[in-house]
């Protein structure tokens, strides 16, 4: 049988790539806002210079953006004063029209969907595959899976991710962009392209690990209490919501860090300084807990897990939707092929 019209779960591969990426447009679409708005409110209180960095998220992914000149783009500009999340989105809206709450949304989605779509789709792969061959321990399976996916789309996303900051930060054209890049490899050899990328497996491997396991567990859970076969819609967005939620609690001081050292690494490109040797995760957690106290290591954790949430639980039951659609579409198309056998 043709590799792309093997099935696993009654889906090819290429139907949840199609899911997947399905899911993670309408993820970017509803949480997206959500950080505007956070941003916003955030320069409000404290507006931000030339050449600060701030974390954008779309839901799926953290992006670094490096301030040009403290209000000249419209994802953080703070034009008068919001008294809360709820009046922000109002003025937002009435001043500067609907489309300002996706501000930022398509650079940051050219990125994310390609980098959800292989993690989605090797997550399900390799999950089947480990089950069949972990016998009575399938049950780990989720967890294994989980983490060698999240491996390997970090892995091929972190170069990218450099790159864009350096094209945000400096404003250079392609031509530029590749001989700075030449540059930086030919002085710091191939793994530059990969800085920060240890920060980033230490979060997101073991948030991975956890969600998925917790998922599929929670997942069964509900089946069982509901008396069904197969998952619904709500089943797999409160599965999503809660497991996603353990995840993010979980791994928050690793996340405390990796945007700690990303901030620093792109305000070191925006003033145009070479970056000095990246201390390790220890240290920097030990900087965190001497300036601000081991509290330091959960900062931001509510608005963590009001993003992160709603993200996960939108992401696998819009996944798993699209799943379901294509295996009732395969089974209808096979059941003419059989009674024709017959």
């Amino acid at each position: 049988m043709n590799a792309l019209k093997t099935e696993v779960n009654g889906i090819t591969p290429f139907q949840q790539m199609i899911s997947s990426c399905s899911g993670a447009i309408l993820t970017s679409l509803l949480v997206t806002p959500l950080d505007v708005v956070k941003i916003r409110l955030q320069a409000q209180k404290s507006p931000f210079s030339k050449g600060k960095c701030f974390v954008y998220c779309n839901g799926l992914m953290d992006h670094l953006c490096v301030c040009e000149n403290g209000n000249s783009r419209a994802w953080y500009k703070a034009p008068g004063h919001f008294t809360g999340t709820l009046d922000a989105f109002i003025s937002i809206v009435r001043r500067e029209g609907i489309k300002s709450l996706w501000s930022g949304l398509p650079p940051t989605l050219v990125m994310a969907v390609p980098a959800t779509v292989i993690y989605f789709t090797c997550y399900d792969q390799l999950c089947a595959l480990l089950r069949t061959r972990m016998g009575r321990h399938s049950g780990a399976a989720p967890l294994l899976a989980g983490a060698i996916a999240r491996v390997g789309s970090a892995t091929v996303i972190s170069p990218l991710e450099l790159i864009r900051t350096k094209m945000q930060s400096q404003k250079l054209s392609y031509r530029e962009l590749s001989v700075c890049i030449r540059t930086s490899v030919q002085s710091e050899g191939w793994l530059s392209l990969w800085r920060g990328w240890g920060p980033t497996l230490l979060r997101d491997v073991p948030f991975s690990a956890m969600y998925w396991y917790n998922y599929e567990q929670g997942k069964r859970w509900l089946c069982q209490h509901y008396k069904t076969t197969e998952p619904t819609f709500t089943i797999t967005f409160i599965a999503g919501a809660v497991s996603g939620s353990i995840a993010a609690i979980a791994t928050l001081p690793f996340d405390v860090v990796k945007t700690r050292r990303q901030i620093e690494l792109g305000e070191l490109q925006a003033l145009n300084l070479s970056a000095q040797t990246s201390p390790s995760t220890l240290s920097v957690m030990r900087r965190i807990v001497a300036e601000n106290g081991p509290t330091g290591l959960f900062a931001g954790f509510l608005p963590r897990l009001i993003k992160v949430a709603p993200a996960c639980a939108i992401m696998i039951s819009t996944y798993e939707l699209g799943k379901a659609f294509f295996r009732k579409r395969n089974h209808d198309r096979a059941r003419p092929t059989v009674q024709a056998s017959s």
